[in-house]
């Protein structure tokens, strides 16, 4: 499902989830108000960038491995990345960087009503067509576009087709599995392991050695010969 403008995929897709199936892709050409993690926003870039989420509802009842699906799409689009040549990293939990320059985030937001699960939509924002005085106009962090690093057009529709392909390849393995099955592939693209590093939750902002990911696909961080394992946050 393909609209001309929306506020954002995710909210579109959220308000419409009842009527959605499952695997339904909702993309627009235009978004207005893109929302990442922690409710900042996402840049619109243009209409040859991708904007989409996607409807999943794998089961009546959540579970666990449900919020690992955002770092298995990470690992999904470095894959595809990687095709054109480039090394990308993950910074956790999910954005996907190249050269250190993000170009993709990721929000994955469950619907419940009262206890029941109802599904959960997971929203992607990639960069792949920009103009860099476009780019030079968000300020909060470095970003990239596809189109910047390899000096040519990108087809939206080719490069979108082949990364739902590839989600979709292992998807059910993955629900089984959950994140130990990625699990090599998401460390060995991990840019923050082994570094000193700041991480934001809701509440507070935790310091320390970033020792590793867990098979859970948390993020143990080390201080003072303590360990400290977080479920949610963002690397400063």
């Amino acid at each position: 499902m393909q609209l001309e403008e929306t506020d954002s995929t995710n909210s579109y897709a959220k308000a419409n989830l009842p009527i959605l199936s499952d695997r339904t892709i909702v993309s627009a050409l235009k978004q207005t108000h893109g929302r990442g993690r922690f409710e900042r926003a996402w840049v619109d870039l243009g209409s040859e960038n991708i904007f989409m989420s996607l409807i999943l509802k794998p089961s009546d009842e959540f579970k666990p491995l449900y919020a690992n699906l955002t770092q298995y799409f990470s690992v999904i689009l470095c894959e595809m990345l990687e095709q054109y040549g480039f090394k990308p990293q993950i910074k956790w939990p999910n954005d996907v960087l190249v050269d250190g320059k993000k170009i993709s985030g990721i929000l994955s937001e469950t619907v419940m009503q009262g206890q029941n699960f109802k599904g959960l939509v997971l929203g992607a924002g990639i960069n792949l067509n920009a103009q860099k005085e476009d780019l030079a106009k968000i300020t909060d962090k470095e970003v990239t576009a596809l189109n910047i690093e390899v000096g040519h057009f990108i087809d939206k529709n080719e490069f979108l087709d082949k990364l739902l392909e590839r989600f979709f390849e292992n998807y059910d393995e993955f629900l089984n599995k959950g994140f130990v099955m990625i699990e090599n592939d998401y460390i060995k693209r991990a840019c923050f392991l082994g570094k000193e590093i700041s991480v934001k939750g809701f509440s507070d902002t935790k310091t320390g050695f970033a020792k590793t990911v867990n098979s859970e696909g948390e993020l143990v961080l080390e201080k003072d010969n303590k360990e400290f394992v977080l479920t949610i946050g963002d690397i400063l």
